[in-house]
């Protein structure tokens, strides 16, 4: 999988054998609000520390990062590369590129 990929790429790609893992970078408030299916929080602020024992078991996986609109999951990407992570991916516009361009059902904010 490329560096970044579009909310309708991403939901072809969640309907494969083998979907990618979706972690969202936001605050816990943002998720609550609105969240992909099957995501795990793990806001940006705390990702530094807790990534490492949280997302051991995802160190070999394909992971998709997101947020609101696509920067924090960039940040998100830089700090978890530094942390032996390989397989990451931003969405492209966040889950706000999600709500317009595939679910029109989810929440905007």
């Amino acid at each position: 999988m490329e560096s970044s990929i579009s909310a309708p790429d991403l939901a072809r790609r969640l309907l494969e054998p083998a979907p990618p893992l979706l972690l969202d970078v936001r605050q816990p408030e943002e998720h609550e609000f609105v969240a992909l299916p099957d995501s795990r929080l793990l806001p940006l602020n705390e990702l530094p520390d807790r990534a490492t024992a949280e997302l051991a078991e995802w160190k070999d996986a394909q992971i998709v990062v997101y947020c609101h609109h696509g920067m924090r999951s960039q940040r998100a990407i830089a700090i978890l590369r530094t942390l032996g992570f390989t397989r990451l991916c931003n969405l492209t516009g966040g889950i706000d590129a999600w709500s317009v361009e595939v679910d029109p059902s989810r929440r905007r904010y």
